[in-house]
């Protein structure tokens, strides 16, 4: 929800270690891993209840994951290859903050952890999923023009789960009770994106049909003339 605002913001701020990166030659996709690398670091750490040195991981996944992006609109290299590796390592990364904490207190955090781990898979297969029909119909997206594949908004995005992540770290005796708010906003853009992806796919194709409806194409071949 917050991503369209944050975005913008940052963006400025990114651009001189871009510039940096570009000039050392670094590809996007190299940056894509160690990013993915850095933030799984922060798992052991979590595991070892050492909360500071895991958030400084898990915020220094986050400038890298902002770079990467950037780096390949800089170099006007975007491709479909990129944007898929990208979204995977990210969705692991997700996925391992909680696992990490279940690890650092499993009689508190387990099913806290179980519980968000759940409901990420409900947001992650709503954001991916709708993603293949949209492109297999060429559903117009001028809202995502820079991004790999199109999207759904939701209420938990990118920014939300970061500023959640932090707050593990920094509150970690409060774990379960944050992971159980998360969660349940969480389980708001489940139903947001199942029943907006659901609509919108509808309706376009809705539309398409009307629009061949009231332009059928001539089809008849004419007959030759003696």
């Amino acid at each position: 929800m917050l991503d369209r605002f944050i975005t913008p913001v940052i963006k400025p701020m990114l651009k001189p270690l871009v510039l940096l990166l570009d000039k050392k030659q670094v590809q996007p996709d190299q940056l894509t891993l160690v990013g993915f690398i850095v933030g799984m670091m922060a798992v052991p750490f979590l595991a070892l209840q050492l909360w500071y040195a895991a958030l400084f991981f898990i915020v220094l996944n986050r400038v890298l994951d902002g770079l990467d992006g950037a780096l390949a609109r800089h170099q006007n290299h975007t491709t479909a290859a990129g944007g898929y590796l990208d979204i995977c390592l990210d969705f692991l990364f997700y996925a391992a903050i909680p696992l990490g904490f279940a690890l650092a207190n499993p009689n508190e955090n387990a099913l806290a952890a179980a519980v968000l781990l759940t409901v990420f898979i409900g947001t992650g297969s709503s954001f991916l999923a709708f993603a293949i029909p949209a492109e297999k119909i060429n559903l117009p997206r001028p809202q995502f023009v820079h991004k790999s594949f199109y999207f759904l908004n939701g209420l938990t995005e990118g920014t939300e789960t970061i500023a959640f992540f932090v707050a593990f770290c920094l509150w970690p005796t409060y774990f379960p009770e944050l992971a159980y708010t998360f969660a349940f906003l969480g389980t708001i853009t489940i139903f947001t994106r199942i029943h907006g992806g659901y609509n919108t796919l509808k309706n376009h194709l809705a539309a398409q049909s009307s629009t061949t409806e009231t332009n059928p194409i001539n089809t008849a071949i004419e007959e030759p003339k003696t």
